[in-house]
C-alpha cells in the first residue's frame, strides 16, 4: 500500500469530526474501500461506524483466504462495546484475508480507522452502491441530522 500521506476531505458536523480519504470509496453502511495495490482492495469501517459501535471488543471472519465472495455476503462480524455488527463483503471477487494485526490490537479499528485498522483485503470489483467522498459526506450529513433530530425528540419527552 502507498505510504504517502492520504489526501483527505475535512468533515465536521455537530460534535463529529473526521478526515475522509478522497481516493477511497464508501458504502451506505459506513465501510470504506481503498486501493491496496496489485488489484487488491483494503476494506475497513469509517470513523462514524466505529463511533456508533463503541470501543472495539472483538471480531471474526467466517470465510478463509481464497474464497470467492459477492457483494452483500456476510463474511464475519465485529463487536463494539455498544453493538455487534455483521461484516458484509463490499467487493465481488475473492477474499484475500483479514488484517492479522487486529489479533494483537483490536483497538486499531477505532484508533486508525483509515490506516492500520483495516479489516480485510479482497480482489475484484467494489460494490456498485459505493459512493465517492462527496456523496459520502452528504450521506453523513443526513445520518447526523437524523441523530440530532432524534436526540431533540428524546429531550422533549
Amino acid at each position: 500500500m502507498d505510504t504517502a500521506p492520504l489526501k483527505t476531505l475535512y468533515y465536521k458536523r455537530s460534535h463529529f469530526v473526521t478526515h475522509l480519504p478522497v481516493n477511497y470509496l464508501y458504502t451506505p453502511s459506513h465501510a470504506w474501500v481503498g486501493p491496496a495495490g496489485d488489484g487488491r482492495w483494503r476494506i475497513g469501517l469509517t470513523k462514524f461506524a466505529t463511533r456508533m459501535l463503541g470501543e472495539m471488543v472483538d471480531h471474526g471472519f467466517e470465510i478463509e483466504a481464497g474464497t470467492a465472495v459477492q457483494c452483500g455476503q456476510i463474511i464475519g462480524w465485529v463487536e463494539g462495546f455498544k453493538a455487534i455488527s455483521d461484516l458484509f463483503c463490499v467487493v465481488e471477487g475473492q477474499f484475500v484475508g483479514p488484517n492479522t494485526a487486529l489479533k494483537e490490537s483490536i483497538r486499531l479499528i477505532s484508533k486508525e480507522p483509515f490506516g492500520g485498522g483495516w479489516l480485510y483485503e479482497a480482489t475484484g470489483q467494489p460494490d456498485a452502491k459505493c459512493l465517492d467522498v462527496h456523496a459520502y459526506r452528504d450521506l453523513l450529513d443526513k445520518a447526523i441530522d437524523r441523530i440530532l433530530a432524534q436526540q431533540k425528540g428524546d429531550e422533549k419527552e
